[in-house]
């Protein structure tokens, strides 16, 4: 008798269960909806703006609903007579790649001796790294100008190159030490037997097997490269002037260009957009590499 009462309720109690986590799991994915259209709502709304006139992105409230145009990018682009935006996006270009290329040729090494052929006291050593990062940068500005003067290496492009590189150098090295402490060393070791230097054994072995690492250290080295402002405004003027500088010259005493200013930052913003697009599933495994052991 009991267990004709009893049978008949457990498969309704695991039918109730499982709807509450079918209404949990959906609750959570309309706030997840949520929470993501937040996140990208100011980049979508300044995407509008770029297509407005300038009466109408200045309106208050704004004007959704107002004509789309693309006078904001042809004035951006030199189109009514301005300055021509094509050097200071080479400028930002070729300090962010070189200042990258160089952060991966001084940290794949530094990693290597710190995760797989640890030296004496690496810990302290790490410490050191993430410690650079504690000074604010606007304490070193007067220093890095003063030297930069008495050197002759203001407006001078391979300046930033050197400041990006030493800025980017802590971060790339702790980022690049906990994805080269899951290279197995049994292939490091073999290939150590078969004859193999130790710059073999990064370029042919260690640098494949921690692919997706050092991807995801290159994009976030090249994109903190290409928003830096602060040093690229103070030490560079016409000829090194780079795409954060450039924006800045939207902002005048005769007011604030809002059309023009977002149709400029959407513009800056694509090469860094279309890189994460690019490296998006070497960013992804990158990130997570080493999460689950």
């Amino acid at each position: 008798m009991s267990a004709s009462t009893v049978t008949p309720a457990a498969p309704a109690s695991a039918d109730a269960t499982i709807r509450r986590a079918r209404r949990r799991s959906a609750a959570l994915g309309v706030a997840a909806w949520v929470v993501g259209i937040g996140f990208c709502l100011p980049a979508l709304w300044m995407l509008l703006t770029s297509f407005h006139a300038e009466a109408d992105a200045a309106t208050n409230p704004p004007s959704v609903a107002a004509a789309l145009t693309l006078d904001g990018y042809r004035t951006f682009f030199g189109g009514g007579g301005g300055p021509t935006p094509w050097p200071p996006l080479v400028n930002s270009l070729g300090a962010s790649f070189f200042s990258t290329v160089l952060v991966l040729l001084l940290a794949l090494p530094a990693a290597y001796a710190l995760s797989i052929r640890r030296v004496r006291k690496w810990t302290d050593v790490m410490f050191f790294f993430l410690s650079t990062k504690m000074l604010p940068v606007v304490a070193g500005l007067l220093p890095v100008y003063l030297f930069a003067k008495n050197a002759g290496l203001l407006d001078n492009i391979w300046l930033l190159v050197l400041l990006y590189t030493s800025m980017n150098l802590p971060i790339a090295v702790w980022m690049m030490q906990s994805f080269l402490a899951d290279v197995p060393v049994s292939i490091i070791e073999a290939a150590q037997v078969d004859g193999a230097r130790l710059p073999t054994v990064l370029r042919r072995v260690v640098a494949p097997v921690a692919g997706p690492g050092i991807a995801a250290t290159a994009l976030i080295c090249f994109i903190f490269s290409w928003n830096e402002l602060l040093f690229a405004r103070v030490l560079t003027g016409v000829v090194a002037g780079t795409a954060p500088v450039h924006l800045t010259t939207f902002v005048t005493s005769q007011g604030l260009f809002l059309a023009q200013l977002c149709a400029a930052s959407v513009v800056v913003s694509l090469p860094v957009l279309v890189a994460g697009y690019a490296a998006q599933d070497k960013l992804v495994q990158g990130l997570s590499l080493g999460a689950v052991k």
